[in-house]
């Protein structure tokens, strides 16, 4: 007698099915769906938003005392690289956001407007203390009253100098701005000016 003679026994309903191996009795887990919270839905622009929060590739711009809680943030203590923005971009090129820390002159200005040009698009700005936010105790000449004046800004970090966990609460503001879809300060002030 072949193989093939009986039926039956190439039928669907008789090959045996193993259950996987749980420590926890059927009974025990018979209010979860079937798909065992493994399935979520979503769109693609709420997946590319959150995909941009989470990947932000910061420029280097440290003006003054900003600049020394800037780069503790990225240090064990406060650990930046919780959020995927570990990786300190030297060239403005690979950067989507430019941290302005510290106090800004008149002479570094068009330098500060030149490194914004290079950054590719979309690009958010963070101003980080109270001299890049508003000129700060310099209230004078030689000081640039607000980098908002130069660039646009997203997010104002307050303090004199701030610290690391005020940076990256500014930090999880942007982050929440992208993932909500609000779009760059830049994009906003072409839009204001009707372009």
């Amino acid at each position: 007698m072949g193989m093939n003679d009986n039926p039956d026994q190439n039928a669907a309903d008789s090959v045996p099915i193993i259950q996987p191996r749980t420590l926890r009795e059927l009974a025990d887990t018979d209010y979860l769906p079937t798909h065992q919270g493994a399935v979520f839905t979503t769109t693609v622009k709420q997946m590319g938003h959150w995909a941009q929060a989470n990947s932000m590739w910061p420029a280097l711009f440290g003006l003054a005392c900003c600049a020394i809680e800037m780069m503790a943030m990225s240090a064990p203590r406060w650990d930046v690289a919780r959020f995927g923005a570990e990786f300190f971009q030297a060239s403005p090129r690979t950067a989507d956001l430019l941290i302005v820390s510290g106090r800004l002159s008149n002479k570094m200005a068009p330098i500060l407007r030149q490194v914004y040009d290079q950054m590719s698009d979309p690009k958010w700005v963070i101003s980080m203390g109270a001299c890049a936010s508003t000129g700060g105790v310099f209230n004078n000449y030689a000081i640039v009253q607000g980098v908002d004046q130069i660039i646009p800004v997203d997010v104002y970090v307050p303090g004199c100098p701030p610290t690391p966990d005020m940076l990256m609460y500014g930090f999880t503001m942007l982050q929440d701005k992208i993932k909500a879809g609000m779009p760059p300060a830049s994009d906003l002030a072409l839009a204001s000016r009707g372009v």
